[in-house]
This record gives structure tokens, C-alpha cells and sequence, in this order.
């Protein structure tokens, strides 16, 4: 099992939900890097990270 690493996180609660955290994922996508977003309920954040398979 590999390790995610967490690229960047928005709050939930932000008028626009997970738009920015869809819109950083899609950036660091275009640059190569591969980008997903997940929802983490304990700290009521959008995470972008990267997959755990390494590929998305």
C-alpha cells in the first residue's frame, strides 16, 4: 500500500464547496503531477492529494 501525499486543502464550508479544490487538482494535473480531491470529514476540508495508486 502506498502513501498519499496531501497537495493542498480547502475549508468545506467555503461559498464555492469543492470548486477550488477540483480547480487546483485540474492545474496540478496539466502539470503533470497526478491530483485527486477527497473530502476529509474530521477536519471539514476539501484535500487535494495524490492517488493512491499513483495515477489518475
Amino acid at each position: 500500500m502506498s502513501e498519499r501525499q496531501i497537495l493542498d486543502s480547502f475549508p468545506a464550508g467555503a461559498p464555492r464547496g469543492s470548486w477550488p479544490a477540483e480547480e487546483r487538482a485540474t492545474e496540478l494535473r496539466e502539470q503533470g503531477q497526478p491530483a485527486t480531491v477527497v473530502m476529509d470529514l474530521h477536519t471539514d476540508r476539501f484535500l487535494v492529494i495524490t492517488p493512491e495508486d499513483g495515477v489518475r
